[in-house]
């Protein structure tokens, strides 16, 4: 499951691997609305736990906070991604991290992407799906990120294990 936390809208995607290949299995946005933080903190934290319990995903992963020049509204965006995080680790997963650099590198070829080249290389590896909106993108783009680093890490491990046998 990738994350791509937001104050006003949530995006969210489920993709299953299977060895390299990687199928679309949903994805979605989770808007927050106006109104006070904590309502909006609350909201985010509902749907995030429904989709999980819904979805029952093995892992998650979460794009880091990009810092920018507005201190508070950085901030703020802080709280929503601690719910990001919060969410998928009360439920016993283990969650990744990604930089915003890392993700767009690893799916479109280049950490300095914009949201349009992002959304094309998702939409040309699940061909067909209808993705919710660019934050729904942005969350697959976390999710596929998060499966590639995932196949890495286990095929060093396995050529560790071989190394030592």
């Amino acid at each position: 499951m990738g994350i791509d936390p937001g104050l006003r809208t949530t995006g969210w995607g489920v993709i299953e691997a299977t060895g390299s290949r990687l199928t679309h299995v949903a994805n979605g946005l989770c808007p927050s609305g106006e109104g006070a933080l904590a309502a909006r903190l609350l909201s985010l934290h509902d749907q995030l736990t429904d989709i999980v319990l819904r979805f029952a995903p093995d892992t998650a992963a979460v794009e880091q906070t990009f810092v920018n020049r507005d201190a508070a509204g950085t901030l703020k965006l802080g709280q929503a991604r601690g719910i990001a995080l919060l969410v998928p680790a009360r439920a016993g997963l283990e969650v990744g991290e990604y930089a915003p650099n890392a993700v767009k590198k690893t799916v479109v070829g280049v950490g300095h992407a914009d949201k349009r080249q992002i959304d094309h290389m998702v939409r040309l590896q699940f061909p067909g799906v209808a993705i919710a909106g660019a934050d729904a993108a942005d969350a697959l783009a976390v999710a596929l990120c998060h499966a590639h680093h995932m196949q890495t890490g286990g095929r060093l491990a396995a050529a560790l294990a071989r190394a030592g046998a």
